[in-house]
């Protein structure tokens, strides 16, 4: 095979495609460069098609730690499970591509992108579905690309293609788009409140960058790629069609309109199981035959159902649950279900219902990161949970998977947009879904009933954030955008586009397609639609809870702040962290972040504990001033002069020429260690000693005159204390 390598330049930065040289055994493979970022796609099929009744994709992006010049972290320091966002990176992939192969392909494919050298500033994410899409469109492996993918950012209201770090910092808007040359097919989003136009603004940006991509495909395709592989397309028996549409049909069509969503269902599998048994009895060559049938007459059943839930829809307007295409499922929202949590509320739409707790914690619990990225950790988690019985299922109960991860992913940016910031509100925050019953939307669902649990938890949230999602269905030219799809309308439907903002405008987006792609007009009209929907679900839980709670709850850590200055944090630390600790054990197990700026947060249940660290901290750290006035107290007394402690470890010196006006020969016939006298402080030298004044305080007797002192220069003895005496004269 011959070496193919070229370069193109794209918005300021350089890809190049080489393909030919490595891993090529696979069915096809390419390195692709994007700047320093450097990724190999592979793709490979199986030659035969297996016996499922979905189509067998896994896309995998694997995150090589050397990429970035790290070594993984934990005990066996190698890659092991991948991170959450490498699961959220192949999702990313995955979406796009799958609705690019042919209906009732079989045959397993595996997509795996490895991520080999990383540029911060080049995103490897779109990188590595650039290569997916190629490896597959020049492997033997049919597919409908290429499609590829980009990164909007807007920073001060302009629009920039695949970010830098720094640029990605700055923006208010981030979009993650992807589409063939024709029409975009997956969008990924998440911003500060802005509107529906200019959404669709940075959509139509984005779709021209991504046609600029896949002609640089076509340009690798038209040199490089192999032969497509002969396959046979998955086909249900025509016999056994008939049968059923003889048989049960109608009555399937009928079940359809059942509107509780549990009844339906279990309508609809009798029925379909009638038809399996009725085409079971017929006669075989083998047992293995007679299961296919059958397996055959499930899944045309099915496929029944779902093209009257589709003509209903386009043709009637009629929706399962008798809704209008705008209209929502009923409402209701509470808070304050858990008694000991810091946050709780419960959000029901239809027969979709999520609990959400929150809960509060130091910065220092926030999640460490351990992947490519630069974020080292993560304040605020959102996390889903999705658990069998909320569908009246039984199945698999453990970690969560790629779509629990994914919704969560969507909830959590959907939120963040409109969380306080550290400064502001400087906690470590987590918000928890679970799920309760779900018939669609319970992704968001989560982000309503998240919204209402961080007011509840007394978190000040900039405003409220709903969520809900459309649906498409599409029958030739015609199509119909549906308000708050329930499951039926998901699984069988063309859209699953998930909009969730403020009243102010958009703070997330997801849409994912089984079409090849949708216009500009289906997203603006999606929008607008989305748009009214999301009102209405403001209203309702606005009158559940109107604003958030004043203060967090009494059983969450309250907590204070202030600033050490940075020359001060070794003494607050103490050698060995014995300061620190002896402060935390004198105040009850207090929680003390301090950060290399000086910022230091206090964390405890009871605010005596708090004010009690505070004000021994602020006494470790503070710094006497000319002028400043205390009630020392004695702590050493010499002839000429004593030391008394101001606070905390500031001691300072007070000569007896300022203790009293009048003339004092030795300062112990007047004060003795442990006694409490009135000082002010009247000079602080370059090296921080400090001298204070008795007399300053005293009333100046009429007609004083100062009796001059012999002088003396004072000498450091060595020690913690600070002790001066007279220089004795040397003798001639």
């Amino acid at each position: 095979m011959e070496k193919f390598k070229k370069s193109w330049s794209f918005f300021g930065k350089t890809i190049t495609v080489e393909n030919g040289e490595i891993a090529k055994q696979a069915g096809g493979s390419v390195v692709v460069r994007y700047n320093d970022t450097t990724i190999l796609s592979t793709a490979t099929a199986s030659s035969q098609a297996k016996d499922t009744d979905f189509f067998p994709l896994t896309v995998l992006y694997q995150e090589k730690m050397y990429a970035a010049g790290k070594i993984p972290g934990g005990f066996l320091r190698r890659e092991g499970r991948p991170s959450e966002h490498a699961t959220l990176t192949a999702r990313l992939i995955d979406r796009p591509i799958r609705p690019l192969f042919a209906e009732g392909f079989r045959n397993e494919v595996q997509v795996v992108n490895t991520v080999l050298s990383n540029d911060p500033d080049a995103s490897s994410e779109m990188a590595s579905l650039f290569g997916s899409s190629l490896a597959l469109c020049i492997s033997d492996i049919p597919f409908n690309g290429p499609v590829a993918g980009v990164q909007v950012v807007r920073v001060n209201g302009e629009f920039l293609i695949n970010p830098s770090v720094e640029e990605n910092a700055k923006g208010d808007l981030h979009l993650t788009v992807a589409g063939t040359k024709q029409a975009i097919n997956m969008v990924e989003a998440g911003a500060k409140e802005v509107s529906e136009e200019t959404m669709l603004a940075a959509l139509q940006f984005g779709h021209e960058a991504i046609q600029k991509l896949c002609e640089i495909q076509e340009e690798v395709i038209a040199s490089c790629a192999k032969e497509k592989m002969e396959v046979t397309l998955y086909e249900i028996d025509s016999k056994i069609k008939a049968y059923i549409d003889e048989k049960g049909a109608k009555r399937i069509r009928e079940a359809v309109s059942i509107k509780a969503k549990l009844e339906r269902y279990a309508t609809i599998d009798a029925l379909i199981e009638e038809m399996v048994q009725g085409v079971s009895e017929w006669a075989y060559e083998s047992e293995a035959d007679q299961n296919k049938a059958m397996k055959q007459a499930r899944e045309y059943g099915v496929e029944i159902e779902a093209n009257e839930v589709r003509r209903l829809i386009s043709q009637d307007k009629i929706r399962p649950d008798g809704r209008a295409l705008d209209e929502l499922r009923s409402l209701d929202s509470q808070v304050d279900l858990l008694p000991r949590v810091h946050g709780s509320a419960l959000f029901t739409r239809g027969e979709t219902q999520v609990l959400s707790v929150t809960t509060l914690g130091p910065l220092s619990d926030a999640q460490m990161m351990d992947d490519l990225g630069m974020e080292e950790e993560k304040r605020f988690m959102h996390q889903y949970n999705f658990p069998p019985f909320s569908v009246g299922e039984v199945g698999r109960m453990g970690s969560p998977g790629r779509r629990e991860i994914g919704h969560g992913a969507l909830g959590e940016r959907a939120l963040a947009q409109v969380l306080p910031s550290e400064e502001e509100f400087p906690y470590a925050i987590r918000t928890s879904a679970e799920v309760l019953e779900s018939n669609g939307s319970s992704s968001q669902a989560s982000i309503c009933a998240g919204t209402m649990s961080l007011m509840a938890a007394g978190v000040p949230i900039k405003a409220m954030v709903a969520g809900v999602a459309m649906g498409l269905i599409t029958v030739g030219d015609t199509y119909s955008v549906l308000t708050d799809i329930q499951g039926m309308e998901d699984h069988y439907g063309d859209m699953d586009f998930k909009v969730a903002g403020t009243r102010e405008g958009i703070t997330a987006l997801q849409m994912d397609i089984k079409v090849t792609g949708i216009s500009q007009d289906i997203l603006r009209e999606a929008l607008a639609q989305a748009h009214k929907g999301r009102m209405q679900i403001l209203d309702n839980m606005e009158a559940c809870i109107a604003e958030p709670r004043p203060d967090v709850s009494k059983w969450a850590p309250k907590m204070d702040r202030l600033i050490i200055p940075v020359d001060k944090i070794r003494i607050v630390i103490g050698k060995g962290g014995e300061m620190i600790d002896k402060i935390i054990e004198s105040c009850q197990d207090v929680k003390i972040d301090i950060e290399d700026d000086g910022s230091c947060v206090i964390y405890h249940m009871d605010r005596e504990m708090i004010d009690k660290a505070k004000e021994m901290i602020e006494n470790l750290i503070k710094e006497a001033k000319v002028g400043e006035i205390y009630e020392a107290c004695v702590t050493d007394v010499r002839e000429s002069f004593a030391f008394v402690n101001l606070f905390g470890s500031v001691d300072a010196l007070l000569h007896v020429s300022q203790l009293s006006w009048e003339r004092v020969e030795n300062i112990k016939d007047k004060v003795r260690v442990g006694d409490h006298i009135r000082v002010k402080v009247i000079q602080v030298d370059e090296t921080g000693k400090v001298k204070v004044s008795a007399k300053e305080l005293l009333e100046k007797p009429e007609g004083y005159v100062e009796t001059p002192r012999k002088s003396f220069k004072p000498q450091k003895i060595e020690g913690e204390t600070r002790v001066f005496r007279k220089k004795k004269e040397e003798k001639a």
